[in-house]
């Protein structure tokens, strides 16, 4: 006996339909499981840091998952914004941190141009040693002895100078390749209109680059901002920011064995980076598939 097109159309149907639901069913038990992956790598900690940061020192020393039996979450952000030195730390940080990012991504952008339009073995040559700062760590100690000779060792500028030297290569990183995907004709047009070099990169290329800025901008800031490393050996102490101040301060004084107040300074030290990350997100993400994977 043969099968009749009806059944047969039947039976597709429902092969079609069992493909649906097992399809569905392995999203739905990915979704569960990436979820259950982030809530251990960072719900936890982010939970152990938040409670930890309200309990007082008693409670703090233990370093328990409880909640506090009696909530001190603002007066732990009183004490250390007060008592701290935040409020000086704070505005050593955007006294390193803004500069440092423009120039940044400044140069970087202008150099990205260039290396994403002259497609010649030389240039391919340039770009792989400019990208090598992302996984060669600099000399630190020559670094320091040349600032020493120039003058700059322990000042603004020379920390601004050493964090514009590490982090171009990330700006190129990213900028380059998303510059390639920019027509050459809309640059070609200017320039037949008589157009500089300079007008043709700040009117038509530099406005493109806003989602891959964006992310750049936002991973500058984040590495700069929690940076204790550099700024411990190049302002050797002739000012702070906000993790070297932390640093300096966390076995001695007002932080001594006190928990919550570390965990409360390092979570009002993150809020202007949760407050520019929720804003950016987005652009952040569009940022970096457009640069580093096209």
């Amino acid at each position: 006996m043969t099968m009749t097109s009806f059944e047969g159309q039947a039976v597709s149907e429902n092969a079609h339909r069992y493909e649906a639901k097992k399809s569905h069913a392995g999203r739905i038990t990915h979704t569960l499981v990436l979820v259950l992956l982030v809530v251990a790598a960072l719900g936890v900690p982010f939970y152990l840091l938040f409670i930890t940061a309200a309990k007082d020192q008693s409670e703090a020393l233990q370093l328990s998952l409880s909640l506090p039996t009696k909530w001190h979450l603002f007066d732990n952000f009183w004490t250390v914004i007060t008592q701290g030195k935040m409020i000086p730390a704070f505005f050593g940080s955007l006294l390193v941190t803004l500069p440092s990012v423009l120039f940044s991504l400044v140069l970087g952008s202008m150099a990205s141009w260039i290396l994403a339009r002259r497609a010649t073995k030389p240039m391919a040559i340039v770009y792989a040693l400019c990208i090598s700062g992302l996984i060669l760590p600099p000399a630190v100690v020559t670094v320091m002895m040349l600032l020493k000779m120039i003058g700059l060792a322990g000042t603004a500028i020379g920390m601004i100078c050493v964090y514009v030297g590490i982090y171009l290569s990330t700006v190129i990183f990213f900028v380059t390749g998303f510059i390639r995907t920019i027509p050459v004709s809309l640059e070609e047009s200017a320039r037949i209109d008589g157009a500089s070099p300079l007008r043709i990169f700040l009117t038509i290329v530099f406005p493109l680059l806003g989602p891959t800025m964006a992310a750049a901008t936002i991973l500058l800031i984040l590495y700069i901002w929690n940076d204790v490393f550099y700024a411990l050996f190049i302002l050797s102490g002739s000012m702070d920011t906000l993790p070297l101040n932390l640093y300096n301060v966390a076995s001695a004084g007002l932080y001594l064995n006190n928990w919550h107040l570390i965990f409360a300074y390092i979570i009002v030290m993150s809020l202007p980076l949760l407050i520019i990350f929720a804003i950016a997100q987005k652009k952040i993400i569009s940022g970096i598939t457009g640069g580093a994977v096209k």
